[in-house]
């Protein structure tokens, strides 16, 4: 496919993306009617304010695609990038209407929301980051941390471990899966800063119900993926 083609799909993928909401009832999370087991509060679930980030990520997408589409259409920068961000963000501007029918399905297509998208951010190149890079490893970031969320849902409203087994379990994947990106790309700090905001925010969640093991957990999570980063910039200055 011609750049200008997928410059173009990139650019309204993600105004569609952006305006899903408005197409739909919204979603404010699973409800308790939609699982076997009733999902109250689980504690893999980060506190209400943390999703105010999708305001963010929708707006920067939008502005780096437009910029993509305007003076970037053929910089390879940004071409090796696009086929997987478009898909990403085609699967995510039918995702509300999904989760609000079918967790099952919005737990897969998440999943494939935020592969192709971490894929898009290890792709990217380095012109322009904060217009190429760094939107697209925000949106990343909080749908790796998204992900792990609808998997401790999923694997709590089905009764396949308890709330509290599948927050520990799916926090400790997110965070794995974390450090591995990481790795891969390791200067890119919008990347783990996402999952840290999600991280806080299931911190504070529990803080208030005194779920000590999941505020702990959290709390490892953040100092470690911080500590990763602070350790590559100390490299990158010493070297």
């Amino acid at each position: 496919m011609q750049p200008r083609y997928l410059a173009a799909i990139v650019a309204v993928s993600a105004l569609t993306f952006a305006l899903s909401p408005l197409a739909t009832i919204g979603f404010g999370g699973f409800t308790e009617g939609q699982f076997p087991v009733p999902q109250i509060n689980p504690p893999v679930q980060p506190a209400g304010y943390a999703f105010s980030i999708w305001g963010v990520i929708y707006a920067w997408l939008i502005i780096g695609a437009g910029f993509g589409f305007w003076r970037a259409v053929d910089n390879p920068d940004w071409t090796a990038m696009r086929r997987p961000l478009s898909i990403s963000l085609i699967i995510g501007t039918f995702w509300i209407s999904v989760a609000n029918r079918s967790p099952v399905l919005a737990t897969v297509m998440i999943t494939l929301m935020a592969v192709t998208a971490i894929q898009a951010m290890l792709r990217a190149g380095n012109d322009r980051p904060w217009l190429l890079a760094r939107p697209t490893a925000l949106y990343a970031g909080w749908l790796t941390a998204a992900t792990g969320v609808s998997f401790g849902v999923l694997l709590g409203g089905y009764g396949i471990l308890s709330s509290q087994t599948a927050a520990l379990t799916c926090i400790t994947g997110v965070l794995v899966v974390t450090l591995l990106v990481q790795s891969a790309r390791p200067s890119e700090f919008i990347y783990p800063t996402a999952v840290i905001w999600a991280l806080v925010g299931v911190f504070v969640a529990n803080m208030s119900a005194q779920n000590w093991p999941v505020v702990g957990l959290a709390a490892i999570g953040i100092v470690a993926l911080a500590t990763r980063f602070l350790q590559t910039k100390i490299k990158e200055v010493t070297a």
